[in-house]
């Protein structure tokens, strides 16, 4: 006991000196970003020992660690064929199904270099605005299951929907069909203990992606996997924002109806994310999934619909997802419409945005009228002032949650994932997203949008204005704070 209380004395006696060698390494560690390390050493200095403990839950830095294991014969298989699309693509040789897509080459150019997502045209897409249509459509799938079933969701409730989903993949498991299930840590951080237990003794597997320490503990804030994904058979496909849980089909008081976007995919674009699943399956259980036909089968074409599946996270050498809504914003002509429920952009894409706007491009962003995390809602206020002054249009969701992450532009390209518009999303979390190329699915997300602006207040440069001395001031505090939010 002696030792303790010494030791806690030395280290208050000492937390100066502390401070000074935490202040180096933090300089060497976070280099890379100037506006990030003055933040943590402000955070450190006005907050000697505490703000190393913030820093230890929040600031850990993975980059450089390269997480996802692939082998040297699936890295060269995927190789050869990003480089025969890019040489088709060089030569003006690739036929698309849409013409119209050929003005856009560039953006699916550009997700083959950034992130070997490979170009498939052979897609039908489903696309889901509300929590019933999704599950019910989900479970169907599950049901249909012939030969496996591969879920990866960031947050997983103990509540009827959750409980009805794990029910009908543990009967699944009895009949025989492999099934794998991972969930995050955080996200998943209230499940109760056994909640997985029928669906494991059935013969089901449960991955938990960076487990905590204990329910209400984990010195990983950051770096979540935030991907919501399924995989039936590897023929058909679910992508988008939708979690597992009650809330999500608006059974919750706090945020009511809850508006999100979710694709369903059945073609070849399923491959990038059974690709996805497995690399996530390999890091969080430590077992290995071989790529085979049977994950990867021959697909009969099912549509026109072009899609790349793209992911990105901090272990990336590039930030994909971030840079293809960038190319999106940047090679926009007529129009830029936004659904995020966190608007905390980058300077980049603050930029982009500007330029957009004041270029006569009809930029359009919805955002929630109600925070889930307050300081975050109040940094994405923090941001439209200068915006509306360039032109760009703010309007905030009064049907209740706004937590779609889709972004259309002009009538051919929309994304619909997991990632929202901000720098958690952009550099913290691990994401996954469709790019899709189809006039027919722009123009009905972009329809959606249109009825969606009917339960929406739009935010005038006059109201921003008057806003309180409070408002601002809260704006201000979480601004400060927005590169680590």
């Amino acid at each position: 006991m002696n030792y303790v209380v010494d030791a806690l004395k030395w280290i208050v006696d000492n937390i100066l000196l502390i401070n000074i060698l935490l202040a180096i390494l933090l300089v060497f560690f976070e280099r890379r970003n100037p506006t990030i390390t003055w933040l943590w050493l402000m955070i450190l200095f006005f907050l000697p020992g505490i703000g190393f403990l913030i820093y230890l839950f929040l600031g850990q830095d993975l980059r450089k660690k390269k997480m996802f294991k692939i082998k040297e014969e699936e890295d060269a298989y995927f190789k050869d064929i990003v480089a025969t699309q890019e040489k088709f693509i060089e030569k003006n040789e690739f036929n698309y199904n849409e013409p119209k897509v050929v003005e856009y080459e560039d953006i699916i150019q550009f997700h083959l270099m950034s992130n070997e997502s490979i170009y498939t045209q052979d897609n039908d897409v489903e696309l889901f605005f509300s929590g019933l249509d999704k599950f019910n459509s989900l479970l169907k799938s599950i049901e249909n299951a012939k030969e496996y079933i591969h879920m990866e969701y960031y947050i997983i409730r103990s509540d009827t929907i959750s409980i009805q989903i794990v029910k009908e993949l543990t009967k699944k498991a009895k009949e025989g069909l492999e099934v794998k299930l991972i969930y995050d840590g955080m996200g998943g951080r209230t499940l109760p203990r056994g909640f997985f237990k029928e669906l494991i003794k059935a013969g089901g597997e449960v991955a938990c992606f960076f487990p905590p320490f204990s329910p209400y503990l984990s010195i990983r804030i950051n770096y979540r996997n935030h991907r919501k994904i399924c995989i039936i058979d590897g023929k058909v496909g679910y992508v988008g924002g939708f979690n597992i849980g009650d809330e999500y089909i608006g059974y919750s008081k706090k945020f009511g109806y809850w508006r999100d976007t979710h694709a369903k995919i059945r073609g070849s674009a399923v491959k990038g994310l059974q690709w996805r699943f497995l690399l996530d399956w390999r890091f969080a259980s430590s077992t290995e999934i071989e790529v085979s036909e049977k994950y990867f089968p021959k697909i009969l074409a099912q549509g026109e619909t072009g899609i790349q599946i793209v992911s990105s996270g901090p272990d990336s050498k590039w930030t994909s997802i971030k840079d293809g809504y960038l190319k999106m914003i940047i090679n926009a002509r007529s129009k830029v419409y936004i659904q995020t429920p966190y608007f905390i952009p980058d300077d980049s894409i603050l930029e982009a945005l500007k330029i957009a706007g004041l270029s006569g491009v009809d930029v359009r962003v919805i955002i929630p009228s109600k925070p889930d995390h307050p300081f975050v809602y109040w940094a994405s206020l923090s941001y439209i002032g200068e915006l509306l002054q360039a032109g760009v249009k703010f309007y905030t969701y009064q049907g209740g949650f706004m937590h779609s992450k889709v972004i259309v532009m002009d009538n051919v390209v929309s994304s619909v994932g997991t990632a929202n518009l901000d720098i958690r999303s952009f550099k913290l979390n691990f994401e996954v997203n469709a790019f899709i190329y189809d006039e027919k699915i722009n123009r009905e997300i972009t329809e959606k949008i249109y009825e969606d602006l009917k339960n929406c207040r739009e935010v005038t440069i006059e109201k921003y204005r008057k806003r309180s001395f409070i408002v601002k001031f809260k704006e201000s505090v979480s601004r400060l704070l927005s590169p680590i939010l």
